[in-house]
């Protein structure tokens, strides 16, 4: 009796396939918007702010350089970033929103991380663009299926 072993077509997304570009320009995106924020605009960052700043920043040379190289050990390492980045931000807006106390923030010194900045629309905030590029960021991520899966 023979054997027949039926190999599965693997259809490729166009969709799928732009992810990590798009991942790449939103993470440039946001680390160049937050240095335009503080350095042009002089708007000091808050202490939440800068924990997801380092989450944000090293982005932009992991999914660029995995992007080049095709090493997909990229995703693994951006996702670890973002899911933290994330949260931080997710914490952000509660506080800002005042969901949280403001007793309860890291936020002793400098700038409050409830201080209302920017207020575009009368609802955009810089809390909520950091959440909303890194809420991007992750379902852009766990939608994304390199080759070899």
């Amino acid at each position: 009796m023979e054997t027949v072993v039926q190999e599965k077509a693997v259809t490729r997304s166009p969709v799928n396939d732009a992810i990590p570009f798009i991942v790449w320009l939103i993470a440039l995106a946001s680390a160049a918007g937050s240095l335009f924020f503080s350095e042009v605009m002089d708007l000091a960052p808050c202490v939440l702010c800068w924990y997801q700043r380092i989450a944000m920043y090293p982005l932009v040379l992991i999914v660029g350089l995995g992007f080049l190289t095709g090493d997909k050990s990229w995703k693994m390492y951006s996702l670890a970033l973002v899911l933290a980045g994330l949260a931080i931000a997710a914490y952000h807006n509660l506080i800002y929103y005042g969901v949280i106390p403001e007793s309860l923030t890291p936020c002793t010194q400098g700038v409050s991380c409830s201080e209302r900045q920017i207020e575009w629309f009368g609802f955009v905030t810089i809390p909520l663009m950091g959440l909303a590029s890194f809420l991007a960021l992750s379902i852009l991520l766990l939608a994304y299926r390199p080759n070899n899966e």
